[in-house]
């Protein structure tokens, strides 16, 4: 017989049961559907003990890597400790550091607060007016970094302008996460890989390409960065830096208006990308503007990327004036 922590809660699981059958069978509800492992209504998150392998099955390998599991077909062979998989754990930090990036985006760094763990791509949600705004900023930074958002200010934004304007440094700032699977994953260290990021698209992939070559990542790595023009551009240099520092790393700026950087493109970024060819094998990440976002992720499949190689975070921004 193994135990089931469940909201501070233990609960004996029997040898036949399955977590859902476990924790049902004590009176509590939780949702559920098809009872097969097929529908995934009834996902968990385990954060103690070792998940079968079988209640995993049919999940992203990025869902796998945080603990998320089917409940109704996952037999434990040992105790585990099990959470909702919405549960979202809240932190706080102190804004040590920002800095404007360019005419309209400010880096942002936070102390980071003590059990806080993430993967260098994921994203937090930041709380405001005791949680009444709420808007979702993706990690630039790596693990031994301070905390890095990157906010462009909306005119208007209750989120955006107050981060970017007013919030001043050495103030406490509330947030929710990590969330998301949109960061790199080690075992195919050859395995090329293309990033674009649209404005701010750039936050999580800084965070994912750094993780990748600290890792080891030898395969191709194209980053492309893409904004109307060139003044929307940032970390140019560093990114520079970056490539010049590995051999596989290609940095390819983009401008729909105007003339490139030295090295970039101008162009829809969504058609210059399609254009490079084929991405069978290829492991994708986009990030930024919903529709080029869209646009891409069909592209990159029809050019023979697999879905489930395909990891994208478009940036859907809040009703005006509320961003």
């Amino acid at each position: 017989m193994t135990t089931i922590t469940f909201e501070q809660q233990q609960y004996d699981c029997r040898e036949d049961e399955s977590v859902l059958a476990c924790l049902t069978r004590h009176g509590l509800t939780l949702p559920s559907s098809c009872q097969s492992g097929v529908c995934q209504t009834c996902m968990m998150r385990a954060t103690a003990g070792r998940v079968p392998e079988r209640a995993q099955q049919g999940l992203q390998p990025t869902q796998r890597v945080q603990g998320f599991f089917l409940a109704c077909v996952c037999h434990p062979t040992e105790d585990l400790t099990v959470e909702r998989a919405d549960t979202l754990k809240t932190y706080r930090g102190m804004v040590c550091g920002k800095t404007m990036l360019n005419g309209d985006v400010a880096r942002i760094r936070i102390t980071r607060p003590e059990g806080f763990d993430y993967h260098p791509g994921q994203f937090i949600n930041v709380l405001r007016d005791e949680g009444r705004v709420v808007r979702s900023y993706s990690l630039a930074s790596i693990d031994d970094e301070a905390l890095e958002l990157h906010v462009k200010a909306i005119p208007g934004g209750a989120m955006s302008e107050w981060l970017v304007h007013r919030l001043a440094v050495g103030s406490p700032l509330t947030f929710q996460g990590p969330i998301g699977n949109c960061f790199y994953l080690e075992g195919k260290p050859d395995q090329p890989m293309v990033m674009v990021g649209v404005s701010t698209g750039l936050a999580p992939l800084y965070g994912i390409v750094r993780d990748a070559l600290a890792r080891g990542h030898r395969g191709p790595i194209r980053v492309y960065h893409a904004s109307l023009a060139a003044s929307g551009l940032y970390y140019v240099e560093e990114m520079r830096r970056l490539a010049a520092a590995h051999d596989n790393l290609h940095y390819i700026p983009c401008v729909l208006h105007g003339p490139a950087p030295e090295g970039g493109e101008v162009g829809a970024v969504d058609a210059i990308v399609a254009a490079t060819g084929d991405f069978s094998g290829t492991r994708v990440f986009l990030c930024g503007d919903p529709p080029i976002v869209n646009s891409l992720r069909q592209k990159v499949y029809l050019g023979g990327a697999h879905m489930l190689e395909i990891f994208s975070d478009p940036f859907d921004p809040a009703p005006s004036p509320t961003a």
